[in-house]
């Protein structure tokens, strides 16, 4: 085969419609556009989201485009049967490890560990959150559960994730 003998696939090329070109056209005198009104005028017609001036649905419900939760915290998930097969019995599992152990993308991030799987092992887990079974199952297991404090910064810091004494003392260190 050569360059010249190169063709496109039949039906994929499809000559474009010439609207408004003698009735013989086929899409002669309105071309389509019907007769008169705001659609049949040159830059005629709205945006795909006009509603005829009612406020429109992407604005009524701001999951349609997508809705950020600046709020929203983003853990790392880390299950129970995950920490039994990476680590030993006695060891304390940390951030750094779990990070040695390609578990979790960023040790800056917080993480959870999730009640998927089966412990045998005993374990001193820090983490920032554990779901019910995951502690169940581990406290069986014979280990314990650290919870680490989670840092909040930015906006996180103006809801109500914070007690006033927390945010005391973030003012506190701010300040000193």
């Amino acid at each position: 085969m050569k360059l010249h003998e190169l063709k496109p696939a039949p039906g994929s090329k499809k000559k474009r419609t010439r609207v408004g070109r003698g009735i013989a056209a086929g899409q002669g005198k309105t071309a389509g556009r019907g007769t008169k009104g705001q659609g049949a005028r040159s830059g005629g017609g709205k945006g795909p989201y006009f509603e005829g001036g009612q406020l429109p649905m992407v604005r009524r419900l701001p999951f349609k485009r997508g809705f950020n939760n600046i709020f929203r915290i983003d853990y790392q998930e880390v299950n129970v049967g995950e920490l039994n097969d990476a680590f030993e019995a006695g060891a304390t599992v940390t951030a750094e490890a779990l990070r040695e152990r390609n578990l979790i993308r960023d040790v800056a991030k917080p993480y959870v560990v999730l009640g998927t799987g089966e412990i045998s092992k005993k374990l001193t887990i820090n983490a920032h959150r554990f779901t019910k079974s995951a502690e169940q199952k581990i406290t069986a297991a014979g280990g314990s559960v650290n919870k680490v404090e989670l840092l909040v910064k930015g906006a996180f810091a103006t809801v109500k994730k914070l007690t006033k004494e927390q945010l005391v003392k973030l003012q506190s260190q701010k300040q000193g």
